[in-house]
């Protein structure tokens, strides 16, 4: 990406993160194999709060099919199964000791369609989070040029480079989602 007004790296930055927020909720998205991403959004509640999963154990794949998390704190089992069983990733775990074992199953047709329509709701969410980041983007260059701080030519510029950053972002979150899709339904 080229590189752009110094002006403009805080929106740059925040539609960075609203990426890369995507990616990890592309991540907890399960297409039948075992990802770790998938079991890290999980909150566990320990110690009277609620804590994601990766602060109370380490999360490992076994192998292709196979998750295990090995909790710290033996007293903290039950609560790290009854996370996984209550979240939407549809594994049904085992417990081991202080090994919490994850068979990831394979996603039925039903199952994948739904996937499919996750991935396409978070998608959406964050590209209507990359545009409200270009239009507060876009008030600010105009308040600038108001307030005669930049002349109207910079402002065109300034516009300019809002959009192809905003377009940039928009793609990259498309064809994030378009892999994702061919995943969930390769399996």
């Amino acid at each position: 990406m080229a590189s752009i007004d110094s002006r403009l790296e805080p929106f740059k930055k925040k539609m960075e993160c609203s990426f890369t927020n995507f990616q990890n909720e592309l991540a907890g998205i399960s297409a039948g194999r075992a990802s770790t991403g998938l079991l890290e959004p999980i909150k566990v509640d320990a110690y009277g709060s609620t804590m994601p999963i990766t602060q109370v154990g380490t999360i490992s794949v076994s192998d292709a099919r196979t998750l295990t998390v090995t909790v710290w704190d033996k007293g903290l089992v039950k609560a790290v199964e009854k996370a996984i069983r209550d979240s939407d990733i549809g594994a049904n775990p085992m417990v081991d000791g202080t090994i919490v074992r994850i068979p990831i199953p394979q996603p039925t047709a039903e199952r994948r369609v739904k996937l499919a329509k996750l991935a396409a709701k978070y998608e959406e969410e964050t590209k209507i989070s990359i545009r409200n980041i270009r239009r507060d983007a876009m008030d600010f260059v105009k308040e600038l040029e108001k307030a005669s701080e930049i002349s109207e030519d910079v402002m065109h510029r300034l516009t300019d480079e809002i959009q192809k950053l905003t377009n940039d972002y928009v793609n990259k979150v498309s064809n994030a989602s378009t892999e994702k899709q061919k995943e969930i339904n390769s399996i």
